[in-house]
């Protein structure tokens, strides 16, 4: 979320509104296939008060990927559920990364403001300048025998 309020009735990506018969037209996908991969949790939509599921257009889209990747590519549903949970993983990061890197940006734009209030309160006197003979002076050590 974005942190502005969103109006409760606005339809997102995210938004649960399918339900399985719909949702097995949309992807293309026999209604309990959906149900297959609900259970092992490659596909896990909402659930009405009711216990039935509501597919959301996110959702759609991860079943078109599951199904891709089973038969196109050949991989099993495990390997598929472990591609989905490191793509979580990899946007998890991300997302971090961009808030530490919003964050270093904040801290690096109050530094140069607090080094520019640092330099602003610096002294502009004028200092006089007293031209200083340098003498030359040799001195000679000798220690004293005995030490």
């Amino acid at each position: 979320m974005d942190g502005r309020r969103r109006n409760p009735y606005e339809l997102t990506d995210e938004s649960p509104v399918y339900v399985i018969s719909v949702a097995a037209q949309l992807s293309g996908l026999h209604p309990q296939t959906l149900r297959q991969y609900d259970r092992l949790g490659l596909v896990s939509p909402d659930r009405t008060a009711g216990r039935g599921r509501r597919y959301s257009a996110r959702d759609i889209e991860l079943l078109r990927q599951v199904q891709q990747l089973s038969q196109d590519e050949g991989i099993n549903l495990a390997g598929i559920k472990r591609i989905i949970e490191l793509e979580h993983q990899v946007a998890a990061l991300q997302s971090r990364i961009a808030e530490l890197s919003a964050a270093v940006d904040g801290a690096a734009a109050a530094m140069r403001q607090r080094e520019a209030q640092v330099h602003a309160s610096y002294r502009r006197d004028l200092v006089p300048y007293q031209d200083v003979q340098q003498a030359s002076a040799l001195v000679v050590w000798r220690p004293k025998r005995g030490e």
